[in-house]
């Protein structure tokens, strides 16, 4: 079979590309284990991926317009969001280069014994199977811990992106990463549990949607591997009282529609007090009938197309059903004309919490707002998710802030602003959201044996 990569913007096929073969999978897995037994001695992290990780740093910030230029054209991410995604990985690169030999320092412990301590060895080859949203991102954020513990990674990255897939396997290779350490996989989704099972593979990190998770949990916990899920968000952004209602509006649009609505920790569930609802609607509305849909392509541009002519219809048909059971519309709520997956950015209102666009993630430029009778009653709404992913609180009390947010079932919550994942910071989710943390040093911790060694004599 084929995978297809095609512009969402001009729904023209820019590439395909073969699937790999039975052999040929079997020996990407076969090479990346005896890549770990050959290096398996060496105490991590090794200095020369520590060079090559850098070196990747250097080869993303000197051609960040190129590669930007390859993501918009593969998923319609807006050109500037695309360009900052890349130096966002060189940046995470620099990170662990610079961090890693104190992250995997051996921990010394007091015990009876004349000597005591935890080492962090590495556990073996990784799959990772990454989404499409964030294509550079999402691979570098779960590789380069990786790859600093001494474990090799096996990439399954999404059919529809596999160019940038390509590109990244070429820039480690450029960096001069140790032959064997990063390698591309070419299947299909359909493929991917009886991967999971090889015997090759020690662990799997996955980011992806509830029923991908499911069924690679479900696998990898037949085998009893090590599996780290991030999974969907319907993150909530609550809006106090007295909260900067100016601020919280105009930020509002720019955490539900950056990456065109397509991204898991966007803004969805817009909570606010009502007593000031009907002057933040007004303010939302306009800020976001203010950001511009448009060519990705053009530095103007705020929301490009969607990355995929399923995911529109997906949300078209979500909006539908949202209105059906009693949300009201209050602005956009179709397709936009012409050629190109794009899709109006939309607001709606709804009195109920059980509505389909508050209860399931969507993706996409489509902003969900309720009311919330007092603060106490926000929180409760907010924790009505079977998500908990990330959120957002607006106050002017921090003190208040900081009480508040320990309530809030989320993995990572931001405070009088939009919530970006920070790689000096672990991230991940808790409920449907999934489990295990990526960036900080706990995301370098996921896949070690953290050996306990006791010394006597």
């Amino acid at each position: 079979m084929s995978l297809k990569s095609i512009n969402p913007a001009t729904e023209v096929l820019i590439q395909e590309y073969q699937a790999h073969s039975d052999d040929q999978i079997e020996t990407i897995l076969n090479r990346a284990m005896q890549c770990f037994m050959d290096r398996k001695s060496r105490p991590a992290p090794d200095e020369a991926v520590l060079q090559s990780i850098q070196k990747a740093a250097d080869i993303l910030e000197k051609n960040a317009e190129i590669y930007g230029q390859l993501i918009t054209a593969e998923m319609g991410k807006p050109i500037s969001q695309a360009v900052a995604e890349v130096n966002k990985c060189a940046g995470l690169c620099r990170y662990y280069a610079e961090n890693a030999a104190t992250f995997l320092t051996p921990r010394k412990v007091p015990t009876e014994s004349k000597k005591s301590f935890v080492r962090y060895d590495p556990l073996g080859p990784l799959l990772a199977i990454m989404p499409w949203n964030f294509p550079f991102w999402q691979v570098f954020r779960a590789a380069v811990p990786a790859l600093c513990a001494g474990n090799p990674v096996i990439l399954k990255h999404a059919s529809n992106v596999t160019g940038s897939a390509l590109k990244v396997a070429e820039i480690f290779q450029e960096a001069g990463l140790p032959d064997g350490l990063f390698q591309v996989l070419l299947i299909s989704g359909s493929r991917m549990a009886e991967v999971v099972a090889h015997p090759d593979i020690r662990g799997v990190t996955l980011t992806g949607s509830e029923e991908a998770g499911r069924s690679v949990a479900s696998v990898a916990g037949q085998h009893l591997k090590k599996c780290v899920l991030e999974l969907g968000g319907s993150d909530p952004f609550i809006v106090l009282k007295d909260a900067d209602l100016e601020k919280a509006a105009s930020t509002a649009a720019q955490a539900r529609c950056i990456n065109s609505g397509q991204s898991c920790i966007a803004a969805k569930r817009f909570i606010v007090e009502e007593s000031i609802g009907e002057e933040f609607l007004a303010a939302f509305q306009k800020a976001l009938e203010n950001l511009r849909v448009g060519a990705p392509t053009d530095k103007n541009t705020d929301i490009g197309p969607l990355a995929r002519k399923d995911l529109r219809d997906d949300l078209h048909d979500q909006l539908q059903r949202s209105i059906q059971e009693g949300a009201t519309l209050l602005l956009g709520g179709e397709p936009e004309e012409g050629p190109g997956y794009f899709y109006k950015t939309t607001l709606i209102r709804s009195d109920s919490i059980y509505n389909n666009a508050l209860q399931d993630e969507t993706f996409g430029p489509l902003a969900a707002v309720i009311l919330a009778g007092n603060e106490r009653e926000a929180i409760e709404l907010a924790n009505q998710s079977r998500f908990g992913l990330g959120g957002s609180l607006w106050t002017r009390d921090l003190e208040k802030a900081e009480s508040l947010v320990s309530q809030i079932e989320t993995g990572s919550i931001t405070v009088n602003d939009l919530l970006r994942s920070d790689v000096r910071m672990p991230f991940g989710g808790i409920k449907d959201s999934g489990f295990g943390r990526e960036m900080g040093s706990e995301g370098i911790l996921e896949f070690v044996n953290q050996k306990a060694i006791r010394i006597n004599g």
